[in-house]
């Protein structure tokens, strides 16, 4: 080592013998003659105009001023979802998320030194093939939307068809999404309407004709329960895949997708494990029946023994353009959310059977509740009244309701979703989600802050 290592940067460790190292190595003499191809009319000639340089002392301080205008759902009652929701997420899930086995893990290539890693996805995979009733689950995805995409393209292979037909009562962002990637891959998407809340079979079934797969969500976008057996037995009977969007913790009081005939159940993973974390990043599942396994997007672990005869786990499948040739891939995401699923692990272990169950049924008591209080309380109008729903309902406000939604926030309550900007004609309508994690006094303190500003 030289003498000379002073560096002239405090956050960089090269010195200046390195960079003239560097530049001797490659042959020039300096910086200038390093960038002499670029033209001087794109050169940035003045030194950067910052600031005087913080103390650590000063710059915690400044920080922690700039994180204190955030709002979360300990400083504000939230009923807010629509695809993200706020429900408790135990201590035991960061206790594991911290540990530096999995913390700092990178994509497991090597088995032998990946074991745990390995492990945790194969148990992953296990609760969601138990969750949803299907065989096979994948090792996690990037979200719910892109899921949704990828199944689309099992579906073409598949089924050899290019229509892919989703309800309009999926999550708005859902759809996008699909509709995003259904250019690349040569899709044509079709929507059928909702009825009153929810999808009509009969709809379902004759936009299915020739179609590869057929997607809804359960419960959907406006908590209300859809006919789901039926849908997938007129997607079915079509020769389509039937394509399940289901939350994750409805399935500890609602059937399984595997149960009533989807080919595919997926979904946003976030209510299971995960904080709402201003809206991501989340992780996604995927899982499917035994015919699609080697379509599925992403990597599968699989249980074998070593030469000794002990139990190892390795990447069985891994159909990622990260490990295979490009065109041969069946998934464009080279990453996706290992540390967040095994927070999702974490959190259905710690629950069970049992637990997921007492969580979902909480969450009906309190949703009806809510709805109750919405409609007597605060005089507003539910919309779908007649339909069961599962943690969130539509209410007309009398206003815009992103006017209600702000007047309501100053009053330290977020009463919801404007879903307005997804669906005509509801401007003034709110979407109210209620979790396990929302009290009775909460609820009616909704009710009062709305009686107060929704028909202002």
């Amino acid at each position: 080592m030289t003498e000379n290592r002073v560096t002239q940067h405090p956050y960089l460790a090269l010195t200046d013998d390195d960079r003239e190292e560097m530049l001797r190595t490659i042959g020039v003499s300096s910086i200038a003659e390093l960038f002499g191809d670029i033209p001087a009319g794109v050169h940035f000639d003045r030194e950067l105009d910052l600031e005087p340089a913080l103390s650590e002392q000063e710059l915690s301080a400044h920080l922690t001023e700039l994180a204190s205008r955030n709002v979360d759902t300990t400083r504000e009652v939230s009923f807010l979802g629509a695809g993200i929701y706020d429900h408790y997420v135990p201590g035991v899930v960061d206790a594991v998320l911290q540990r530096g086995e999995f913390l700092t893990a990178y994509t497991p290539y090597q088995p032998e030194m990946s074991q745990g890693v390995l492990q945790a996805i194969f148990e992953y995979q296990t609760a969601i093939c138990e969750l949803t009733g299907m065989d096979v689950s994948n090792a996690s995805g990037y979200d719910g939307t892109t899921v949704t995409a990828d199944a689309c393209f099992v579906a073409k292979h598949a089924t050899g068809r290019s229509k892919i037909v989703i309800t309009e009562a999926t999550n708005p962002q859902v759809r996008q999404v699909v509709k995003t990637y259904a250019v690349g891959f040569g899709l044509e998407v079709v929507e059928v309407p909702h009825r009153d809340g929810t999808t009509d079979p009969e709809d379902v079934r004759r936009a299915a004709e020739d179609a590869a797969a057929v997607i809804f969500q359960q419960p959907n976008v406006f908590g209300c329960l859809e006919p789901a057996p039926e849908l997938a037995a007129a997607a079915n009977d079509a020769g389509a895949l039937s394509i399940a969007h289901v939350d994750p913790l409805s399935l500890g009081v609602l059937e399984a997708p595997g149960k009533y005939g989807c080919a595919i159940a997926l979904g946003e993973g976030q209510a299971a494990g995960n904080f709402p974390a201003y809206g991501g990043p989340h992780y996604g599942f995927l899982a499917a029946r035994q015919d699609y396994i080697r379509r599925m997007p992403g990597r599968i672990v699989g249980e074998t023994v070593d030469t000794a005869g002990k139990r190892g786990y390795v990447l069985t499948l891994q159909t990622r353009e990260q490990h295979i040739r490009r065109e041969k891939a069946t998934s464009n995401i080279t990453t996706n959310q290992t540390l967040l699923a095994l927070g999702g692990l974490t959190y259905l272990t710690w629950l069970g059977p049992q637990g997921i169950r007492e969580v979902g049924e909480a969450c009906l008591a309190l949703g009806a509740y809510a709805k109750q209080q919405l409609a007597e309380r605060a005089g507003l109008e539910v919309l779908f009244a007649d339909r069961t729903t599962f943690k969130e309902c539509a209410v007309r406000v009398g206003r815009n309701a992103r006017d209600v939604v702000k007047a309501a926030r100053e009053r330290g309550v977020h009463p919801g979703y404007a879903i307005g900007r997804d669906y005509a004609g509801m401007d003034d309508v709110l979407l109210v989600a209620v979790t396990e994690k929302r009290t009775p006094a909460e609820i009616d303190r909704l009710a009062d802050v709305l009686a107060e500003v929704a028909h202002a």
